[in-house]
């Protein structure tokens, strides 16, 4: 009896001893086939395809060959290769592109992957030709364990350690460009936008020279019977009461052609469709582009076409040398040094960042308040809800058009291109607009990060809008309370100048080009940002409204003329100089980087402004005979089209290079030239078939 609970106990001790050693087992063998899949999936992942191997083992046996066949011959020599200059920045060795897709072999056609390095401080990518049955993965594995070999020699040796201490190679990562051209819905999306876009201002051209011949031809055979019948000689003598119409859209029709009864309106009468029709045929479209009449000239302001149009030009100039220092210059750090040293390259890309934006924000600024006061004058003096609404829709009925149409024209190229080995640092950012092309719409796509915004030169048509939509506030407060307008006025330019300066301050951001090209944060939370630029814009406005409103000359003596020259270009020679001596980055937050980083461009502006004052006042002297060149009138009509179309021409150009572009100043001129060309004819056609139909259609029927 005393023996059964101990007993009893052993029992049940021994059942869950059981139990436990069971569960044991069952949860270890569970982690081992656990651990052997994940080991599987390991293995599957870290070994390459089967047709893979197969493929590049037949390349690379046939390469060791006495005499390979034609196909291995070209995919071997399509490899990258070391070039010379690598301290001068030729690290990149991209290899022939077009030479890997010609090759062909038995089973496999090559394909060009670039592989993309590190060795200490130098990145660099190295094209390599493999068999297109490969993928991405496969071409990492084929890497990672040196299966490209050519014997015992790889086919991807490191830069030798005379160049490079460390010859240790990281790869970063691998990317294989398609053979194939495969656009998706949102390209033809874009692609169909853009050729509806083109085809309503043909139709229409078409459909108006149609009308117009058929109202010549009955004119004509209605002054052949008038003449035979009433009297009327051909030399257009009235012999009997009776008068011709002079709009070219109306005639008599063709059933009564040979009726007294009197003319009849051309089947298609003034309606929306009517008017659609003349705003957007070429025959209206086209008039004025090439005048040398400007519509601001009336008004005054005849430098302004030259301002622009040298701004623009100053612009292009150094787009053409900026995109391909981006990634395609085989002697970048001889760039560097270049225009690093002389301020003549202030022109290009050195110095201060691309101060000519500040020339068109001041420029916008006047010419937004002239004609919002101009449309106050014409409302018997009223600034009305009403009247600001309309005021901003025509702004967006100026800049959208064409802004949507060359973002999906640039969309739709991208897809049907067939790009280099240059193009990949391009394609993250401009693929974005798939993503982010709402930002475009509602022109608030500089205030998202700079990696994010599609095609990314558009930045300014968002930035100049919403500065555009201050103006109607400020020209309220001039109305309301001149010492209102003053602090509000003041408080903005202060603001706008004290940000700059804190923002620069604390993350020691550079004041200089080209060192701005490698700061991230320059452009996230600087560059591109409406309360770091907004100040020439304000000036701009009062500049405006000060022209606009003037009753007398400010200028009155030459001695006043003779100072404000002097004091405008020694301005000027100050903001560009001292960008050259704090050309460095700073490494720890610094006083003279921030006070010129908020002063400069309000300044520039302000010198800017004095031209303008001083030619409006008659102290121009040559300068004003220069900027008022009839010349300018042209290429001013043109010059948004300019803007928005010269950087797809360069992008073109650099995306389709196969091997790296050599600095000189010989080649970035013709770089330069050739890029303005392109521009300029383009910029017409674009000029007349999308933007000016919708700057000349009328909503309203009067």
């Amino acid at each position: 009896m005393r023996m059964c609970p101990l007993l009893c106990y052993l029992n049940n001790f021994s059942t869950e001893m059981m139990q436990s050693v069971l569960k044991m087992a069952l949860a270890v063998t569970f982690l081992l086939f656990a651990g052997c899949s994940v080991a599987l999936e390991n293995m599957q992942a870290l070994t390459v395809s089967q047709r893979c191997t197969e493929d590049t083992n037949t390349f690379l046996w046939e390469i060791i060959q006495d005499r390979p066949k034609e196909y291995a011959v070209l995919m071997y020599d399509a490899f990258g290769k070391m070039g010379s200059n690598v301290e001068g920045g030729n690290a990149n060795q991209p290899g022939l592109l077009q030479q890997c897709r010609s090759a062909h072999g038995p089973t496999f056609s090559g394909q060009y992957c670039q592989v993309f390095l590190r060795q200490e401080t130098v990145q660099y990518f190295v094209g390599i030709c493999v068999p297109d049955s490969c993928g991405e993965d496969d071409v990492q594995m084929l890497v990672l364990y040196g299966r490209l070999q050519f014997g015992q020699i790889s086919l991807i040796p490191p830069l030798p350690q005379i160049l490079v201490n460390q010859s240790t190679q990281e790869m970063i990562m691998t990317h294989c460009l398609s053979n194939n051209i495969a656009p998706d819905a949102s390209d033809v999306t874009c692609l169909f936008v853009c050729c509806i876009m083109v085809a309503i201002p043909l139709a229409a051209t078409l459909f108006t020279a149609i009308i117009r011949w058929q109202r010549n031809r009955e004119v004509s055979h209605t002054a052949e019977s008038s003449c035979l019948n009433t009297g009327i000689n051909l030399y257009g003598t009235l012999k009997t009461n009776g008068s011709y119409s002079s709009d070219i859209y109306s005639s008599t029709s063709e059933g009564n052609s040979n009726n007294n009864t009197g003319e009849t309106p051309l089947c298609f009468p003034r309606s929306c469709m009517y008017r659609c029709l003349q705003a957007f045929s070429l025959q209206t479209t086209s008039q004025g582009v090439f005048s040398t009449s400007s519509s601001i000239t009336k008004g005054g302001y005849s430098s302004l076409n030259g301002i622009r149009v040298l701004s623009l030009l100053w612009i292009i100039c150094g787009h053409s040398a900026q995109f391909p220092v981006i990634n395609n210059l085989d002697n970048y750090k001889d760039w560097k040094k270049t225009v690093e040293s002389s301020p003549v390259h202030v022109l290009t890309i050195s110095g201060p960042v691309f101060l000519a934006v500040d020339t068109f924000l001041l420029l916008g600024g006047l010419l937004s308040a002239r004609s919002l006061l101009g449309s106050i004058d014409r409302a018997e003096d009223k600034l009305s809800p009403s009247l600001v609404a309309n005021y901003l829709f025509r702004r967006i009925k100026r800049i959208q058009p064409l802004h949507l149409f060359i973002m999906c024209l640039t969309i739709g190229l991208i897809s049907l291109v067939q790009w280099g080995p240059y193009w990949f640092p391009f394609i993250d950012t401009l693929m974005d607009c798939k993503t982010y092309w709402w930002a475009n719409l509602l022109l608030i796509s500089n205030l998202l990060p700079v990696h994010e915004i599609c095609i990314p030169w558009t930045w300014y048509l968002s930035l100049d809008f919403q500065c555009y939509a201050t103006t109607p506030l400020l020209v309220y407060f001039y109305r309301v309370n001149r010492s209102v307008f003053v602090v509000v006025a003041g408080g903005l330019l202060l603001m706008t100048t004290v940000a700059g300066a804190v923002i620069t301050a604390l993350l020691q951001l550079p004041v200089f080009q080209p060192s701005t090209l490698t700061s991230e944060h320059y452009v996230l939370y600087y560059y591109v940002k409406p309360y770091t630029r907004y100040g020439p814009f304000l000036i701009g406005i009062l500049t405006g409204i000060y022209l606009t409103t003037k009753k007398d000359q400010l200028l009155k003596q030459k001695w006043q003329a003779a100072l404000g020259w002097f004091c405008c270009l020694s301005l000027m020679a100050v903001v560009v100089g001292l960008a050259y001596i704090l050309r460095e980055t700073p490494a720890y937050p610094s006083v003279p980087h921030a006070l010129y980083q908020g002063l400069h461009r309000p300044l520039w502006a302000l010198a800017v402004t004095w031209i303008i004052l001083a030619c409006e006042e008659g102290y121009g002297g040559f300068i004003k005979s220069l900027l008022s060149f009839e010349f300018w009138v042209p290429l001013s009509n043109i010059s948004f089209a300019c803007y928005l179309t010269h950087p797809v021409f360069i992008i073109l150009y650099i995306g389709l290079q196969q091997t790296p572009i050599h600095y000189s100043n010989i080649n970035f001129m013709y770089l330069f030239l050739g890029n303005l060309v392109l521009t300029l004819v383009v910029s017409y056609v674009f000029t007349v078939l999308v933007e000016k139909p919708y700057l000349l259609l009328k909503w309203n029927s009067t």
